[in-house]
C-alpha cells in the first residue's frame, strides 16, 4: 500500500485548500479515498505505484502542499475514515511528511519505507519530476491539461480550442518538458514499488529446480 499525508504549506496566508485538494485527488482509484484527517491535511492511501506518483505530482503541481509518501501496509479490514485506519504505511507516511517539512527542500516530498536505501532514490526521482511540474507556468498548464500521454496528432486541435497557432501549442509543450515528465514517470512508479522490499512468490510461482 502507499499512504500519501499531504500537509498544507501556508493555510493561514491563503486559508484551507484541503477540500480542494480532496476534490482534486477524487477521481483517483483509491484503497481508502483522500480525507481530511486533521487541520490542514489530508491522506489517502492507494494500492499502486503509478496512483502514488500522479496523486503526489497533482500536489506538488499547486507548490501549496508538504507530501510524505509512505510504503507499508494497513491492516485489514480497510475502514472508510482514515482515522480508523492503522498500519505501518501510516507510520512512514507520517515520517515522510515530517521530513519534507522540515528540510526546506525547494520540492517538499519525501519518501519513507522498509527499503531505505531505494526510498531515497525514489524520492530523488520524485523530486525531479515534480520540479518539472511545480515550475510550469499558466499559459503552460492550458495547453498541457488538453493533452492525453501516448496520444498522436493532438497539437492541431489544441490550437484550435486555445485559439493560438499549433506552433505556440508545440513550443509549450518543449518548454515545459512534458515528454520527459511523462517517460520518467515509471521510473519512478518502479522504484516506490520496490521501497516495500522483496517480495515472496506464492509457492505455484517459484521457479522449478
Amino acid at each position: 500500500m502507499y499512504v500519501l499525508t499531504i500537509n498544507q504549506r501556508d493555510s493561514r496566508e491563503v486559508g484551507d485548500l484541503v477540500p480542494e485538494l480532496v476534490k482534486e485527488l477524487r477521481h483517483l482509484p483509491a484503497a481508502i479515498a483522500f480525507q481530511r484527517s486533521v487541520g490542514d491535511e489530508a491522506i489517502g492511501v492507494v494500492e499502486d505505484a503509478h496512483t502514488a506518483v500522479d496523486a503526489a505530482l497533482i500536489a506538488l503541481r499547486n507548490r501549496r502542499w508538504h507530501v510524505g509518501i509512505g510504503v507499508g501496509e494497513i491492516q485489514p479490514p480497510l475502514p472508510e475514515d482514515i482515522s480508523q485506519a492503522d498500519g505501518y504505511g501510516l507510520v512512514y507516511a507520517r515520517r515522510a511528511v515530517n521530513r519534507a517539512q522540515k528540510t526546506g527542500e525547494r520540492i517538499p516530498l519525501a519518501v519513507e519505507g522498509p527499503d531505505a536505501d531505494v526510498a531515497a532514490e525514489a524520492e530523488a526521482v520524485l523530486r525531479l519530476i515534480g520540479q518539472i511540474v511545480a515550475t510550469r507556468t499558466d499559459a503552460e498548464w492550458k495547453v498541457l491539461d488538453l493533452l492525453t500521454p501516448g496520444a498522436r496528432g493532438q497539437q492541431k486541435f489544441i490550437a484550435e480550442v486555445l485559439g493560438i497557432s499549433t506552433q505556440a501549442v508545440s513550443k509549450a509543450v518543449v518548454r515545459s518538458h512534458w515528454t520527459e515528465e511523462w517517460a520518467c514517470r515509471p521510473a519512478a512508479a518502479r522504484l516506490l514499488d520496490l521501497v516495500a522490499g522483496p517480495k515472496t512468490l506464492p509457492p505455484a510461482a517459484l521457479p522449478y529446480r
